[in-house]
């Protein structure tokens, strides 16, 4: 029996993670594009209203913002838990921090086209004290 650290599909999935805190630390969206499915869906009712976002228009609003590492931000983010259903499907609990929101995101992925995916990003945000 293999443990999180021997098993390639749990690398696999931490991988993808790393990638994925990269590209929200950068503001790039070249980098999220590979670990999103182009099909994904970005969802929050953190403010009591859903907001849910295609991919195109997540991207758009990446793209308009200056990233975390532009701005001098340190990184805050980490794997909380990742969970597998099946060979193919897992979920990550990650937690990582833009501006002064923390987030707590859970993150769906599916093994497509030979690699893991993002596949859905729902969240669920605070707004950091002021120190």
């Amino acid at each position: 029996m293999s443990g999180p650290s021997t098993d390639p599909q749990f690398a696999a999935v931490v991988e993808v993670l790393y990638h994925y805190f990269d590209g929200l630390h950068r503001s790039d969206t070249s980098i999220l594009r590979r670990v999103f499915h182009p099909k994904a869906l970005y969802a929050t009712a953190t403010d009591d209203i859903l907001l849910e976002l295609d991919m195109d228009r997540y991207f758009s609003i990446v793209d308009g913002r200056p990233s975390p590492a532009s701005r001098g931000e340190e990184r805050a983010d980490r794997i909380l838990s990742i969970e597998f259903a099946g060979p193919v499907t897992a979920l990550a609990k990650v937690q990582c921090a833009i501006g002064d929101k923390a987030f707590i995101d859970l993150l769906s992925l599916v093994y497509v086209d030979g690699r893991w995916q993002i596949i859905a990003k729902v969240f669920h945000y605070d707004i950091k004290p002021v120190q």
